[in-house]
């Protein structure tokens, strides 16, 4: 009984917090990681949510100045798009697979990466660069996107996101 009041107090309390918070952590940096972090990300601000979204590893191309405007998507394990994974080792196939994703977005009204990035640093989401693996692989500050916080590492993202409502791994 006592553990079923504390939940009840603890569902109350989350429900009379005005301002909810979400982390998202951003693993991999294929066009098809980048859409669901910024669009939840700026979603998430636009309703008046405290939002982190933490870049580590290969998602730190999705905040590299350079490689955000290439980024990919493979055909390989994904069974969803309908291809077989066979026909990913042809080549050309990723490059087919994310000129369909592109245009089909497009045709769909769907906002861009760089329009993406640029709502969401605008809408208040705290981007974060994970300074560890800036240093692994050599990125500097100046090669982010504007906006995109470098020096950030693992005990500073998990304190966030220990305090956060939500807590999303992309």
């Amino acid at each position: 009984m006592a553990e079923i009041e504390e939940l009840e107090q603890r569902i109350e309390k989350l429900e009379e917090d005005e301002e909810k918070s979400m982390s998202i952590i951003v693993t991999k940096g294929d066009m098809d990681e980048a859409y669901p972090a910024l669009i939840l990300g700026s979603t998430a601000a636009s309703f008046g949510w405290d939002v982190n979204v933490f870049f580590t590893f290969y998602g730190l191309d999705i905040v590299h100045e350079e490689k955000h405007k290439s980024l990919k998507m493979s055909p390989l394990g994904n069974p969803s798009l309908g291809i077989p994974n066979i026909l990913g080792i042809i080549p050309g196939m990723e490059r087919f697979t994310t000129w369909f994703m592109k245009r089909k977005m497009d045709n769909h009204g769907v906002a861009s990466v760089e329009e993406l990035m640029e709502l969401s640093i605008e809408s208040g989401v705290n981007m974060q660069a994970c300074q560890m693996t800036m240093d692994l692989f050599g990125y500097s500050e100046d090669e982010l996107v504007d906006g995109v916080k470098s020096g950030v590492g693992a005990a500073t993202a998990l304190n966030q996101m220990s305090e956060t409502d939500m807590q999303l791994l992309i």
